[in-house]
């Protein structure tokens, strides 16, 4: 039968003291060679595995995790990521962990940095960092390996390094499933339009796979790429109603990110006759699923995302276990069909 063997018994068996076991176990102190081939010896032969949960609440250690991401109040995208941190949090903070929550505004490069600054004067043993600005996320990963601060990322990965720790989906590859949801709407001769809104460095990525799926088409469609600004609310509806009047060939558009809903409010009525493909489970974009100005969705999981991203760093802390360098989720396709399944 399985037996919990106690310090004591660890040394009864060794023939040592109770202290050069624990000296052993915790790597501390001098113990004679003799000694600790004894105490190695009976560790292999009980098959002793170390309760890293219970020597964390014995030294009172608290790990601190501090969290940079976009201000969910100006992009409803990320609420369901602060629930995923929040339910990670609750899950871990009884064995030793904290966690620290800072907002910047998405759209702008100082706030960005002045954030993570804040962050990293903080005391902290990890960042996960959601690294919208690719130059200043170097910048705070350089700083971060100077502090010995693990850094971890999600959502987007910091180009050119490799942080350690990645969940999010494979953006090129997604790109490449979007592309395969259009072609199977339109016809052959159809002309086609990626719309990048407030673009970020991961909508590239996405466009370069949406492309790349038609590189070897024997008749590929004509695709044109457009960019588009929404924090003027105004200049953006007249921009995006000029965009589908100038180019009224246009059966199909590709929304790079989650504010397809963006856009359809802004064309109104004109959104009927074009097939689009978006990403995210934002209720505006669900509800334009359902009445058909949206045919697909693809959902990121952002809310798993962000729960990952905290458990993978809490569970290398409180267990020893090695964080992986990538977690690619899956691309699930959305539709008006099976929407339902997919919301809390």
């Amino acid at each position: 039968m399985d037996k919990k063997y106690t310090i004591k018994d660890i040394a009864e068996l060794a023939g040592v003291s109770k202290g050069t076991v624990d000296r052993v176990l915790h790597q501390r102190g001098k113990v004679s060679s003799k000694s600790l081939e004894q105490v190695q010896k009976v560790l292999k032969e009980i098959d002793y595995q170390p309760n890293p949960i219970a020597r964390n609440l014995k030294n009172n250690k608290v790990y601190k995790i501090c969290i940079l991401m976009p201000d969910p109040e100006q992009d409803a995208y990320w609420y369901p990521a602060v629930q995923g941190i929040r339910n990670a949090t609750n899950e871990f903070k009884p064995f030793g962990l904290s966690v620290s929550k800072f907002y910047y505004d998405p759209y702008n490069r100082d706030s960005f940095i002045e954030k993570s600054q804040k962050a990293l004067k903080s005391p902290l043993d990890a960042l996960l960092i959601v690294p919208l600005f690719q130059k200043e996320a170097q910048d705070i990963y350089k700083q971060c390996q100077e502090k010995k601060v693990l850094v971890a990322s999600f959502n987007n990965t910091i180009d050119t390094f490799n942080p350690g720790n990645f969940i999010g989906q494979d953006l090129y590859q997604s790109g490449r499933v979007a592309a395969s949801l259009i072609e199977k709407l339109v016809d052959e001769k159809a002309i086609i339009g990626i719309l990048h809104l407030d673009e970020e460095a991961n909508m590239k990525l996405r466009e370069k796979g949406f492309k790349s799926y038609f590189e070897k088409k024997t008749n590929p469609p004509k695709i044109s790429t457009f960019s588009l600004r929404t924090s003027d609310r105004e200049a953006f509806k007249k921009e995006a109603v000029a965009l589908v009047e100038s180019n009224s060939k246009i059966s199909a558009i590709f929304v790079t990110n989650s504010k397809a809903y963006h856009f359809i409010q802004a064309i109104d009525h004109l959104c009927k006759d074009i097939t689009i493909v978006g990403y995210d489970l934002l209720d505006e974009n669900i509800n334009f699923l359902k009445t058909g100005c949206i045919d697909f969705l693809i959902h990121q999981k952002p809310k798993r995302q962000a729960y990952l991203g905290v458990g993978y760093l809490a569970e290398h802390f409180l267990f020893g276990k090695p964080i992986p360098s990538e977690n690619l989720l899956p691309i699930d396709i959305i539709t008006s069909e099976n929407v339902a399944y997919y919301l809390d």
